[in-house]
């Protein structure tokens, strides 16, 4: 039986959901690998907002299921994804322009370390092989809004959303909103600091003070 110190906090889906609701009519959002990807699953009903993704689709469908999967059919992540019957196809470079113009309102994206100044990190992972740091770079300098998704702390326990990064940026000063399974974090300008805005079921404030090294507003 589990107890509610292992029930507190929400799933993976529940982050998803909670960033879902900073979506608005006509958006036009990327989505990053991940946790992010299940955004797609949860736009609140009567709501138009157009997926894109950065190997140049526009009009993403919900993230499919096992019996939904067509393998032709893949983000910039190589994850498999749906289209819609308004879904439409390019080349990259028409992808990233829309990116680099700032068409695109929003972006939800993981990451792996985040800042008390907005900074993140969210392409090199520790002791693996990378190609490089894709499309996230012009994804955190183009878009509007910057949301991040991501687990409060490590596997190892260490925080991820810390005085300053360790790990190599993927953009300075940059993000919105920090969703974790903790709690959401704000600020409604660049200039300014972070501030809890939001618990997750059971979570307490102090728990959540415990488990962060940034500096942020209660």
């Amino acid at each position: 039986m589990a107890t509610a110190a292992e029930t507190k906090g929400w799933t993976r889906d529940q982050m998803a959901a909670r960033a879902a609701k900073e979506l608005r009519d006509g958006y036009y959002v990327n989505l990053g690998i991940g946790i992010p990807t299940l955004v797609a699953n949860n736009i609140p009903g009567g709501m138009t907002v157009t997926l894109q993704s950065e190997n140049g689709m526009l009009g993403i469908g919900p993230f499919p299921y096992e019996d939904q999967v067509d393998p032709d059919l893949i983000n910039a992540g190589k994850q498999t994804i749906s289209e819609l019957p308004s879904s439409s196809y390019f080349d990259s470079a028409a992808s990233f322009a829309m990116i680099r113009g700032g068409h695109i309102d929003l972006t939800v994206l993981g990451a792996m370390e985040v800042s008390e100044k907005g900074d993140i990190a969210n392409w090199m992972i520790p002791g693996k092989m990378i190609k490089g740091m894709g499309g996230a770079m012009d994804l955190v300098a183009g878009v509007k809004k910057i949301i991040v998704v991501m687990e409060h702390n490590a596997k190892s326990g260490d925080p991820k959303f810390i005085p300053e990064c360790t790990l190599p940026l993927t953009g300075k000063n940059v993000v919105d909103m920090i969703i974790t399974d903790l709690a959401v974090f704000h600020r409604p300008d660049h200039d300014s600091p972070f501030k809890l805005i939001e618990l997750a079921p059971g979570v307490t404030a102090e728990e959540v003070r415990e488990k962060t090294t940034a500096n942020y507003v209660e």
